[in-house]
């Protein structure tokens, strides 16, 4: 239930930001109109009546590439068996 109420605060926070900050224009260009209703003894019938209309805009967004060049750093790898070999020269060149 918590998680429920997070995500709905969520969205209705990011609804009003996006509102706030132009990102999203809502208008209304058509009005609701009530349906006529007409009770005859136990029935109920209704007639007429719409929805209103919206017109919604939203901001673009545009995502491009550019071509870079890209200095990569070279790496060396040493095997394991080299390391031992180097580090036993070294180690043992200094004992004589």
């Amino acid at each position: 239930m918590r998680a429920v109420l997070l995500i709905l605060i969520v969205v209705v926070v990011a609804f009003i930001i996006a509102i706030a900050t132009g990102f999203l224009h809502i208008s209304q260009t058509r009005t609701a109109a009530t349906p006529d209703l007409s009770v005859n003894g136990t029935a109920v019938s209704a007639s007429g009546g719409r929805a209103p209309a919206f017109d919604v805009e939203t901001g673009s967004v545009s995502v491009g590439t550019k071509q870079r060049n890209v200095a990569v750093p070279t790496v060396q790898v040493n095997p394991p068996a080299a390391n031992q070999q180097d580090q036993n020269v070294t180690g043992n060149s200094g004992q004589r």
